[in-house]
């Protein structure tokens, strides 16, 4: 039984060993790119707090739009935290990527970025470098229509201004930063739909692998239990390869799995209908509401100050307030918070408001949201390790090294094998 699982361990290894390679080296660069993107370009995020107040958030749209005349500004998020710049979000290039136009980029990648996006708000994860999509307008899930210019590299730049002086710090262009490279290699966008198609099918093949190694790795006997989860560093190379083969790969299986099973979210989009159809909760999610006609009092629409003040008086402990405005006279100002101690970093609570009274027009915590939404959103801080904060994201890059090598030492194995063979089929013509 065991050559049967030993013929599929090896052979699905050897069609998707690259891609699997690709994929673990690449996640394992994006588990850290919120740290690094904020170590490489600091003066975008930081500032030292003087003592002066914080200027109006008029006063920061004013510098924006003298930095970039034509921009149109979507959303800007701003944090409690007095060090960090205030990001503001602008539209982008209609159309989205070249490559991805008509919801191709957002078929699969862009509808899980914009469900993630709805739970945050404009420029969530904007400090990593998006990976979210554009937006998220409208505040739909994973299954919004159209789609263009969604998807990570849809979305517009993000503008960086000094909240105490009105100086833009700077300015990202996510599709321009080494992170989205790397995004791209790692969900197969540099194909186009068939790359996607070949990293959501590697994965499901990974998926077998990794079953059937726990099988072939199961010890026949008390005595080869050690033997099985210790790396003999003292024996020869073929030794330590094998050892680090099998023992590492035991170690490194659940993890493997874990990140292999929530990564089918952003590759089929069967996986995210099951989520929804398991929970039995609707996968639609409902409009956003509209604005009531202005009148003659109130025909001014509400400005971000006025709308930030509102939204700190609805969460006035928040660790941050994402504000996305209007895209017309009859829409709403969305606002997305923060609570402090929240499960991840987009289990956010949504506030509507009448962009011409600021009256609260419909508003749903975390807790609120179905089941499948809930189980969704987890999808991305388990895959991507983020979810139990820094311990787990070691725990995620080392077990991604570690998917990097397998490929690697199970060919060298096989290879072996393939040699004892012929020299084993050469003694006996011999003989």
């Amino acid at each position: 039984m065991k050559i049967f699982f030993r013929n599929i361990h090896l052979y699905l290894s050897l069609v998707s060993g690259l891609v699997i390679a690709v994929v673990c080296f690449t996640g394992g660069v994006l588990v850290f790119e919120k740290e690094l993107e904020q170590a490489w370009h600091r003066e975008r995020y930081f500032v030292t707090p003087p003592t002066t107040p914080r200027q109006p958030l008029a006063q920061l749209t004013a510098a924006v739009k003298a930095y970039k005349p034509d921009a149109k500004i979507t959303g800007m998020k701003v944090y409690a935290d007095p060090t960090r710049t205030v990001e503001v979000s602008l539209a982008g290039a209609p159309g989205g990527p070249s490559g991805e136009r008509k919801g191709e980029g957002a078929g699969k990648e862009g509808r899980a970025g914009r469900e993630s996006h709805a739970e945050g708000g404009p420029g969530a994860r904007s400090e990593a470098g998006g990976q979210l999509g554009a937006q998220g307008r409208g505040g739909k899930g994973p299954e919004a229509k159209g789609g263009k210019g969604g998807g990570e590299g849809g979305r517009g730049p993000i503008v960086f201004v000094n909240p105490y002086t009105a100086a833009v710090m700077g300015e990202l262009n996510y599709r321009e930063t080494f992170f989205f490279t790397m995004m791209a290699l790692h969900r197969g966008m540099v194909g186009g739909p068939i790359g996607k198609l070949i990293v959501g099918v590697s994965t499901v093949m990974f998926l077998f692998i990794i079953g059937t190694g726990i099988v072939l790795w199961w010890p026949a006997t008390r005595n080869a239990v050690r033997q099985r989860l210790t790396v003999k560093w003292n024996g020869n190379w073929k030794r330590v390869n094998h050892d680090l083969h099998i023992v590492l790969g035991f170690y490194s299986a659940l993890f493997l799995f874990i990140f292999a099973f929530t990564g089918l979210a952003w590759s089929f989009e069967w996986f995210n209908k099951g989520i929804y159809a398991v929970t039995n909760s609707p996968m639609q999610r409902p409009e956003p509401p509209t604005s009531a006609a202005p009148t003659v009092a109130d025909a001014a629409a509400l400005t971000p100050d006025a709308a930030f003040t509102l939204a700190r008086q609805q969460a006035p402990t928040a660790e941050y307030y994402s504000l996305q405005l209007p895209k017309d006279s009859t829409g709403s100002i969305k606002v997305a918070t923060l609570r402090p101690g929240a499960s991840y970093e987009n289990a956010t609570d949504e506030v509507y408001l009448d962009q011409y009274t600021g009256q609260v027009i419909s508003q749903q915590t975390y807790e609120q949201r179905n089941l499948g939404q809930r189980v969704r959103g987890m999808f991305k801080p388990v895959h991507t390790g983020s979810i139990f904060g820094l311990p787990s994201k070691i725990i995620s890059l080392i077990v991604c090294l570690l998917g990097v090598t397998f490929p690697i030492t199970g060919t060298i194995m096989w290879l072996n094998r393939l040699r004892k063979a012929k020299k084993k089929q050469a003694k006996l013509v011999a003989a």
